[in-house]
């Protein structure tokens, strides 16, 4: 990856008098307060040759940055870098303000190193002192700081995903749950078996205390259950019963701590099955449909939208249900005329279908990759079919390869776009792919000489220059034949 940076201030402050404060330095002392500001530094004369050079970092050593006295600067840069040079030393010969601008220097194992340099002039005889910054420690830290990035996403995505399992389990549980401050004793959270037992509203009862829930024969034993917990003790249920409905009910809590704060997790539970509110198994599976993340959509045998769950509002960007009814799904899933026939079709033959690989086009127009799994229901009050569509998981794969560059598709991942892609885009894309690896080969066989890469793959420049641009490969604003 090339960066050009200009980070010179656009208002820097120079020196009030150099020649009062710093012209009575001699050579050797400048040279070494040079030396000390940069990683190494360049002393070139009128031609840019390298007279002179001093070089302050280990690696630069080590990368023989010190052999190179008498050769032209310009000749020990990468070729994308000589254009760069060249301002370099105009903007010192114009006595410009100096500006920084990176610098790449092939490696002696083929790679490339980066270094910013700002040049300036240095006296009459139309000597120039270029001043250079290693850029592969800043390079690391970027690296680092985005792996951490991406360690903090994929931790916050795991902890939302647990929050989201954690929310559904505590709105589902048929038994009684509550949440207090231990230090307050006020509710912080109650689930809706809770609210139903109970008889509140959550509104109402979050931020509330325990007791005036119970009634008063049975509040100073719920205070001292809650109070041996909150103290680390471990004491056995108390019965009691609340205020309203006059339900008995056994209390128990458990201590747990959260972000250095004590909470108790306090427990309901009727004394007789006969005190539960009967709930329908049916509005119970409903409940449960509404509140999946997937989407889930009941069309009759026409395909018209009979009933849906707001994930699959959610995932079609309809804002009401209305919306939705009487919609034909083809408008929404797979593509026109193909997916939804070959999925019925299925469907009539062998009754379901699942895992099927599709697309679903949003109202806003956008698309999106999809599993479907559905099934028909011939025997029912009227017939109609059921659609599960989940969401294709987008996952993070390792790019081993050259920045920038793709990767070729085996046989087996061409295959698997037939029933996703027409042939006509398959066999588009595999030649713009083959002609892009062959373009790269020959721009890196020639040294990136566009004139002679041309030749040897029988092209007209033009034709070559088009394709560079068609594939976004190369700087087609420099001059490099």
């Amino acid at each position: 990856m090339t960066m050009d940076m200009t980070l010179a201030p656009r208002d820097a402050v120079p020196f009030a008098d150099p020649e009062r404060s710093v012209g009575t330095l001699d050579a050797e002392t400048a040279a070494r307060v040079i030396a000390a500001a940069s990683d190494i530094v360049f002393v070139l004369d009128a031609d840019g040759v390298i007279i002179d050079h001093a070089v302050s970092s280990r690696e630069l050593v080590r990368e023989n940055f010190g052999d190179w006295i008498d050769r032209r600067w310009e000749d020990t840069v990468a070729p994308d870098s000589r254009a760069k040079i060249a301002d370099l030393l105009a903007d010192a010969d114009a006595k410009r303000a100096g500006r920084w601008r990176q610098i790449n220097h092939g490696g002696p194992d083929g790679g490339t190193l980066a270094i910013r340099y700002m040049v300036v002039e240095a006296g009459h005889d139309g000597r120039r002192i270029a001043i250079g910054r290693d850029l592969r420690e800043a390079a690391s830290l970027q690296q680092r700081l985005l792996q951490a990035q991406q360690s903090m996403e994929r931790d916050y995505v795991r902890l939302r995903q647990a929050e989201s399992r954690y929310r559904m389990l505590f709105d589902l549980a048929g038994e009684a749950v509550l949440i207090i401050d231990a230090q307050t004793n006020r509710l912080l959270e109650i689930n809706p078996a809770a609210q139903r037992i109970l008889a509140v509203e959550p509104d109402a009862a979050v931020g509330s205390r325990l007791e005036p829930l119970l009634a008063a024969g049975s509040r100073d034993a719920a205070q001292q259950l809650l109070g041996l917990v909150a103290a680390g003790g471990s004491p056995v249920p108390v019965a009691v019963q609340l205020a309203r409905g006059s339900i008995r009910c056994m209390l128990s809590a458990t201590l747990f701590r959260q972000d250095q704060s004590i909470y108790l997790l306090v427990r309901l539970t009727p004394d007789s099955a006969a005190s539960l509110v009967d709930r329908d198994p049916r509005q119970m599976l409903l409940d449960v449909l509404e509140r999946i993340p997937d989407a889930f959509v009941v069309t009759d045998d026409a395909l018209g939208i009979l009933a849906e769950n707001n994930a699959f509002l959610e995932l079609a960007q309809l804002a009401r249900r209305e919306q939705a009814r009487g919609m034909p799904l083809d408008r929404l899933l797979g593509r026109p005329g193909i997916d939804l026939g070959l999925i019925v079709a299925h469907l009539h033959e062998h009754g379901a279908v699942r895992n099927f690989a599709t697309v679903f086009r949003a109202a806003s127009g956008g698309e999106d990759a999809v599993e479907v799994s559905a099934v028909s229901v011939p025997d029912g009050a009227q017939p109609c079919f059921g659609f599960s569509i989940r969401m294709t998981a987008r996952r993070l794969l390792l790019d081993t390869a050259a920045p920038g560059r793709d990767l070729p598709r085996s046989v087996e991942q061409l295959t698997e776009l037939v029933g996703r892609v027409s042939l006509k885009d398959i066999v588009r894309e595999s030649t713009d792919l083959i002609e892009r690896l062959c373009i790269e080969a020959a721009l890196t066989y020639t040294s990136d000489n566009r004139a002679s890469a041309a030749e040897i793959l029988g092209l007209s420049r033009q034709s070559l220059y088009s394709k560079l641009h068609r594939h976004g490969l190369g700087n087609l604003t420099g001059t490099d034949d």
